[in-house]
């Protein structure tokens, strides 16, 4: 599904988009720089990057669409998960009966077009688009995060807020976890986290609000601002999922809980630490579905290779495995 750069001159030429001394200049340009006759157009401005798209979809026969101030149903965003409408540049927008609608900058993409046609279960009608309304979708996800969590915040009121003090004794600290409107704002998060394929999950309580940072791709993203009020209630719901002592506020806490669904298996390994305004958590998740690689696979060969297997085999010692969060080191010592 590629678009020569012959097609482009001529339907340029035909559109009378620029002059033939011009388009005959870029196409000399393009080959002296070994570029395509595309790129050097939108470079030199001779053609805007809209204009081009469009004519790469005319020529294609594939409808280009501009999402830049469409609203999409949150049902059919999420029929692709954003990590995924992220790195692969494609979003979905409308649906009727079988059939789902999906903006690209590559139509050409057909294996992501087929990974979504089995997971969703559905015809998939590609459609073209450019990068500004892509970026334009991609908010919406956040959008949709916000308005579900706006609903769940209108609850408010049903909430017994605690204060936020270490004499909270722990009938009152258990009462707070069994709230309903707290138990959906922690499922929330939680699977939120999981759709995005975060790998942590930050809950920070600062002087008059709570921080929810997720870490996707080694990088953390602030994700919600919730109300300080609730703050206690999601620490003890947290703490009664990792079975953690509730009327513990003084040290650090480290437990484990698990969720599994038809989709998915994950464990959560929990982290409850004081701080200033609070006790901040950190929850690390850990797919169990993931298959765990070879040293091979990680890429080690001959000599280092042959140095890890010597090491393991010694009676005593160390082997270090260090780095950065999400650099790859729990991967590493299973494999």
């Amino acid at each position: 599904m590629q678009v020569e750069d012959s097609q482009i001159k001529a339907f340029i030429l035909d559109s009378d988009l620029t002059t033939k001394e011009k388009l005959n200049k870029a196409e000399k340009k393009a080959k002296e720089t070994n570029q395509q006759l595309a790129q050097v157009l939108v470079k030199d401005k001779i053609i805007s990057q809209k204009q081009l798209i469009k004519l790469q979809a005319y020529i294609l026969g594939i409808p280009f669409v501009n999402l830049e101030k469409e609203t999409i149903p949150e049902e059919i965003l999420q029929i692709i998960p954003e990590p995924i409408a992220r790195r692969h540049n494609i979003i979905a927008f409308r649906k009727k009966g079988k059939e789902l609608e999906v903006a690209m900058l590559d139509p050409a993409d057909l294996q992501t077009i087929e990974f979504i046609k089995k997971k969703s279960d559905l015809k998939i009608l590609p459609r073209l688009t450019n990068l500004a309304s892509i970026k334009s979708a991609l908010k919406q996800y956040q959008k949709s995060l916000e308005a579900e969590f706006g609903e769940l915040i209108k609850e408010e009121s049903k909430i017994v807020a605690l204060p936020e003090k270490e004499e909270e004794g722990k009938e009152e600290l258990e009462k707070a976890a069994e709230q309903m409107p707290i138990i959906k704002i922690v499922d929330t998060l939680l699977k939120h986290a999981i759709l995005q394929q975060a790998s942590d999950i930050h809950i920070e309580p600062l002087e008059k609000e709570v921080v929810v940072r997720y870490r996707i791709d080694g990088i953390l993203h602030d994700t919600m601002t919730l109300p300080k009020r609730i703050h206690s209630g999601i620490t003890a719901r947290i703490k009664v999922l990792s079975n953690l002592k509730l009327d513990e506020h003084r040290l650090p806490q480290d437990g484990r809980f698990k969720i599994e669904t038809g989709e998915y298996k994950i464990s959560f390994r929990v982290s409850i630490l004081p701080v200033y305004d609070g006790e901040k958590i950190v929850l690390r998740l850990l797919p169990e579905g993931a298959k765990g690689l070879t040293l091979e696979k990680l890429g080690l060969r001959n000599a280092a290779l042959e140095r890890i297997h010597q090491s393991a085999r010694k009676p005593n010692g160390m082997i270090l495995v260090t780095g950065p969060t999400g650099s790859g080191k729990t991967t590493t010592l299973y494999a």
